[in-house]
């Protein structure tokens, strides 16, 4: 069965709160995103395809600061 508009905008809600607790837990321990995906695109830990997904989902969520 398929969600109703409001049960997808819920679980949108859901997904930027644990997002911004998230982006809140690593600006409080001083880690810098961008140089943490760089790192494990280096090392090989993420592959190109993941990280032209991880720059498409930043570019969405550009809006809040996060990746900016």
């Amino acid at each position: 069965m398929p969600m109703n508009p409001m049960q997808m905008f819920g679980n949108m809600q859901n997904m930027m709160t644990q997002f911004n607790q998230f982006r809140q837990q690593i600006q409080q321990q001083g880690i810098n995103p961008q140089q943490q995906v760089m790192q494990l695109l280096q090392s090989g830990k993420m592959s190109q395809q993941q990280f032209e997904q991880l720059k498409q989902m930043a570019s969405m969520l550009s809006g809040n600061g996060f990746f900016k």
